[in-house]
């Protein structure tokens, strides 16, 4: 087992440069978030995967709403380059482990393959929202940071490639990638829905690690 000192170096974070008792606090939040086994050993996974990562402290919201076990991405690693993220909040460490592992080898290599260019940034619409799935009174796997929505792709040679305006494309390669990487997810993802599922995801892929088998 790994010190605890050097499972937080594995873990590629970033302390803000805000005030000093911010960052000690950040810092404290930190260390002990990785005191437990389980998160421990994914921000050990995750740092080997040269995430760039900051572990966040848990927070509970009520009404079903928490983050409990969290990390803030701010990139990935591709093949041969550095993968950007947008607009994406905390996730459950397992959560960011298995995207990490679909955006380089699901991801990245169906575009060098069928695109002829690498991935440079993968777009999305968030992850955690303390909200109920559309239409129920169930709660989201959003409102546990448990799901992340894709929504597009931006390649090495400036290409972007969107879930709402390729799904359909004229381009058979465009088609067959997206087609491919929702596969991909599929085989790692609990839940997969997208734009065959129903309106509400026309424009997103939903990523979900979940007990469940479901892909659409």
């Amino acid at each position: 087992m790994l010190p605890l000192l050097a499972l937080l170096s594995a873990c590629n974070s970033v302390i803000p440069q805000g005030d000093a008792p911010q960052r000690a606090s950040i810092k404290r939040s930190a260390q002990i978030l990785t005191t437990r086994p389980e998160v421990r050993q994914c921000l050990s996974t995750l740092g080997q995967a040269k995430a760039d990562f900051t572990p966040l402290p848990d927070q509970y919201y009520g009404a079903g709403c928490s983050t409990l076990g969290t990390v803030r991405l701010a990139s990935l690693r591709g093949d041969d380059s550095t993968l950007g993220l947008s607009n994406l909040g905390p996730v459950t460490c397992p959560l960011a482990e298995t995207f990490a592992g679909w955006a380089r080898f699901g991801v990245d290599r169906a575009a060098q393959q069928l695109l002829g260019s690498p991935l440079a940034r993968i777009e999305t619409m968030g992850s955690y929202n303390c909200r109920n799935v559309a239409g129920s009174a169930r709660r989201s796997a959003h409102a546990t940071a448990s799901a992340i929505d894709v929504s597009g792709f931006v390649l090495a040679d400036g290409r972007r490639i969107t879930v709402s305006g390729d799904w359909q494309s004229e381009s058979p390669r465009v088609r067959q990638f997206l087609t491919l990487i929702h596969s991909s997810a599929c085989k790692r993802f609990g839940t997969v829905l997208g734009p065959a599922y129903n309106a509400a995801h026309k424009d997103h892929l939903h990523l979900e690690l979940s007990s469940r088998s479901t892909c659409s």
